[in-house]
């Protein structure tokens, strides 16, 4: 599945807060063990900060065990 998310206010939103504002997760719980288990990739690298800034450009995905997803932030 892609998604393409439009940052809306200001310049980056924190990947915790991307996830459930995408409805990946329905809890900040949810998406801070996403990232922890390894299973977020941001630009092509593992991310494990779970305040990552993703910025208008950034590519999210997330590891196809978990769900195949690729979030295209513009």
């Amino acid at each position: 599945m892609k998604l393409d998310f439009t940052i809306i206010k200001g310049d980056y939103i924190a990947l915790t807060q991307l996830l459930k504002a995408v409805k990946l997760t329905s809890s900040g719980g949810e998406a801070k063990m996403l990232v922890d288990d390894g299973a977020v990739y941001l630009n092509g690298k593992q991310e494990f900060r779970r305040r990552a800034k993703i910025r208008p450009g950034d590519k999210i995905e997330i590891d196809p065990n978990y769900e195949d997803i690729v979030i295209n932030i513009k």
